[in-house]
């Protein structure tokens, strides 16, 4: 059966929000099974265990800016 137009929008417009209820879901069973997860925050990146404490694993440059619609990177 064919999409139509009007449910393809609906869609569309929910995959932000259909995107950031998997991640969460993913993070948690990762750490309901024992796994540790990655967190980026603050220009560091962190590993998280199962029990709630936290390790630093690396510091970042912060981001870059880039005009919209350019492909350089502005300095």
């Amino acid at each position: 059966m064919p999409t139509s137009e009007k449910s393809m929008r609906f869609l569309e417009e929910h995959i932000p929000e259909l995107a950031q209820s998997a991640v969460t879901q993913a993070y948690w069973q990762a750490l309901a099974s024992g796994s540790s997860v990655l967190q980026s925050e603050n220009g560091a990146i962190y590993e998280v265990f199962p029990d709630g404490t936290r390790k630093l694993i690396k510091t970042t440059p912060p981001p870059s800016l880039v005009a919209v619609g350019t492909t350089r990177v502005m300095r």
